[in-house]
């Protein structure tokens, strides 16, 4: 009887266990990616999204979006913040914060230690000269009879993004880049691009290089036609709000802003005077109407390349340059800035409802982020004893000079000093039996003697240094051996060379390398991260996405948060 029973106990515990369902093992792993188009099971065709629209906003640093966000409308900046992915705690990984070392990490993933691209400009040890980071002299301008035109990213050594989804689809996507700037048009869109855009000032005209074809398509030609240019040099910079409602700016007029050129005051409204001598339309970069501009011609872009309507992912990069003018010339906190990121804002809302129009809600994939920040202009920092002053140009150089003159004899000891660093003379060392550590010793003492100067890298021995890992890290990685100095003169947060008016970047310190990270549309999940991402972390989150082989060169990691 009992055993009868147990057996009838036996029979209904297991039917009850049989019924409650299994609970899985919780992972202590990350979480794996899976992108969607990677997820095409039961034979399902590879989806991927129509258009990706890589955005760029020159000098944007992270701040902005929230010191504005009030007074941004929904469709801009506030429509990639509210309703996709917000990597809120997004900085650079080396210590040239520059244009074109920016635009280049952004698309391709990697680091100037890997990409070439150790500046706008740098010297080059195997060609005994500076070179411009887009300068190519083997090709030819295409729109006009200059040199603006001799241009291609020949410099950058990696892939980009679109290089990849080129590659993915065996030339059948489109890849098109635009900017005022050319290095903001020609480093994003890369080596396999279909075109890459950017605005001669003397013409005011958009032009290209044989790089990429014998002539401008149709439709460049015909936007070059319209000659919006000349219609935005005759009107004025004038405020988009009431005075009284710049709540997150300086008074007007501070001493320490610049003035366009033809003014005596920094004040709205600002008329545009062409001074003799320079390029007609350059003056058009400093204000809201590059942006305008350079909306317009993604604009036509889009329509012209029939952009996402071929069956196949294209891509559009777009790089905002005024503002960068904009922040050198007034600084971070002026009226000035905050009235272009206003203005901004409206004619992304206009981008992304053509692309809604045009490519279809929910078909397009956008990221937008910034090539570097910006340092707060010494003298508003100052208002609030903030330390932070400039250096002349002269000052480190000289110095650097007159030291080693003394301590051995005539000669072109040093190169030049350029970006921060100091490239020295390895033949004439050679020749003379001095060692570089004996150098780099003697050039320590005497700058760090100097006002604003905290520290002097050798980067020949960058693990020497006695610093932080995480500057280390942004020193080593912007080191290329035949590009790179032999050591980079670090100066105290807030200090920089050269301007007494305005601002500009370039270091290793927050306000340079905080830089936003937005994600919207295809296959993005809503939401924010405020662990610490890279902008290395860009490219491989988008090839991710799309299912394609990350460039080459790149060695940042999707930030799986923010795929849906």
């Amino acid at each position: 009887m009992r055993l009868l029973t147990f057996l009838g106990w036996l029979l209904t515990t297991a039917a009850v266990f049989a019924q409650t369902p299994s609970q899985p093992k919780r992972s202590t792993s990350p979480r794996k990616v899976i992108s969607p188009a990677a997820a095409n099971a039961d034979g399902q065709p590879l989806k991927r999204p129509k258009l990706v629209v890589g955005i760029v906003v020159d000098q944007m640093r992270y701040d902005y979006l929230y010191r504005y966000y009030d007074k941004f409308g929904k469709g801009g900046f506030r429509r990639m913040m509210d309703e996709g992915f917000n990597a809120r705690n997004n900085h650079y990984h080396y210590a040239a914060t520059y244009t074109g070392p920016g635009h280049a990490a952004i698309y391709t993933g990697s680091a100037p230690a890997l990409n070439g691209i150790v500046g706008n400009d740098f010297y080059d040890r195997n060609l005994g000269r500076m070179v411009y980071c887009a300068e190519d002299t083997s090709v030819s301008t295409i729109g006009n009879t200059g040199t603006a035109g001799k241009m291609s990213p020949r410099n950058m050594l990696v892939t980009t993004i679109g290089d990849q989804l080129k590659l993915a689809t065996d030339g059948r996507s489109k890849v098109v880049g635009i900017a005022l700037k050319d290095r903001g048009a020609i480093l994003p869109a890369g080596h396999a691009a279909n075109g890459a855009y950017w605005f001669d000032s003397k013409d005011g005209k958009f032009i290209s290089s044989t790089f990429y074809q014998k002539e401008l398509p149709r439709w460049v030609q015909a936007f070059n036609d319209r000659k919006l240019p000349e219609t935005y040099i005759g009107q004025k910079w004038e405020l988009l709000l009431p005075l009284d409602q710049y709540t997150e700016s300086t008074v007007d007029d501070e001493a320490y802003e610049a003035t366009l050129p033809g003014e005596s005051k920094s004040v709205f409204p600002h008329e545009f005077v062409v001074q003799a001598g320079s390029s007609k339309y350059e003056v058009l970069r400093t204000s809201p109407y590059g942006d305008q501009l350079t909306k317009e011609f993604a604009l036509a872009a889009l329509k012209g390349e029939k952009l996402g309507q071929s069956g196949v992912t294209d891509m559009l990069c777009v790089s905002f340059s005024s503002p960068d003018y904009i922040g050198h010339a007034f600084g971070t906190h002026a009226i000035e800035t905050e009235d272009n990121y206003l203005r901004l804002d409206r004619q992304l809302a206009e981008l992304f409802s053509q692309l809604d129009a045009t490519v279809g809600k929910g078909e397009w994939l956008a990221f937008l982020s910034a090539d570097h920040g910006a340092a707060d202009v010494p003298g508003f920092s100052q208002q609030y004893r903030i330390p932070a002053d400039v250096k002349s140009y002269g000052e480190v150089s000289d110095a650097v000079k007159a030291a080693l003159e003394k301590a051995y004899g005539p000669g072109k000891w040093m190169l030049t000093y350029f970006n921060q660093q100091i490239y020295l003379n390895h033949p004439l060392l050679v020749e003379k039996k001095i060692a570089i550590q004996e150098v780099y010793e003697l050039i320590s003492s005497v700058l760090l003697k100097q006002r604003g100067v905290v520290n002097v890298i050798n980067l020949h021995n960058i693990h020497a240094e006695s610093l932080p890992d995480i500057q280390t890290n942004l020193f080593r990685n912007v080191y290329f051996p035949n590009r790179s100095g032999d050591m980079y003169v670090m100066q105290q947060a807030g200090w920089f060379e050269g301007r007494n008016r305005g601002t500009t970047h370039g270091t290793v310190y927050n306000y340079d390398t905080h830089v936003p990270f937005l994600l919207y549309g295809w296959g993005v999940r809503p939401g924010q991260t405020f662990r610490r991402t890279h902008i290395h972390d860009i490219a491989p989150t988008i090839t991710a996405l799309l299912g394609v082989l990350e460039p080459s060169g790149c060695i940042g990691d999707p930030v799986g948060e923010g795929i849906r």
